[in-house]
């Protein structure tokens, strides 16, 4: 079902507000209206409410989950993938997905977009991180503000780079 549709990383912290939350499951149902994979930490916050959107809209959700116990994914995940590497399952992230979306976070989200961007993976930004080069340049991740607006961006860049090979 999956093969040659994207696979869309949607980061994000573990708690978040409820406008952050809304945003999260907009951005998942409309990953998944799209066809594509959704991929994610597999636990709360952004991750849980991308997950319940994803899934609504009948899309399949891959948790890469820090700990070793895949019951501790949240609810809404189609496969947990417990890994007992902690924050360090941020780079299985990012490697696993053709490209990122990442909403509001702290420090977690951040090192998903640093990792994505040395993959040279596209990443679009909704309310998180802004990046500036050493001139004082905006750098990526592209700006979204709204949900739709931060999925058409993904697909348009992804149409953009050829699908990287692992």
């Amino acid at each position: 079902m999956f093969k040659g549709q994207p696979y869309i990383g949607i980061v994000g912290a573990g708690e978040c507000t409820a406008a952050e939350a809304a945003l999260a499951e907009e951005v998942g149902r409309e990953v998944a209206r799209r066809g594509a994979l959704v991929v994610c930490g597999g636990l709360g916050g952004v991750m849980e409410a991308a997950a319940r959107g994803a899934r609504a809209a009948g899309g399949m959700v891959v948790g890469i989950l820090p700990g070793r116990d895949p019951a501790e994914g949240n609810a809404y995940l189609t496969v947990a993938l417990a890994t007992g590497l902690g924050e360090a399952r941020n780079a299985i992230i990012t490697r696993t997905c053709d490209g990122l979306i990442a909403i509001a976070g702290g420090y977690g989200t951040l090192a998903e977009i640093a990792l994505a961007l040395k993959m040279n993976k596209p990443v679009v930004g909704l309310g998180t991180w802004e990046a500036r080069t050493p001139d004082g340049k905006t750098a990526p991740p592209v700006r979204a503000r709204t949900p739709q607006e931060a999925v058409e961006t993904i697909f348009r860049l992804l149409r953009l780079v050829p699908r990287l090979q692992y």
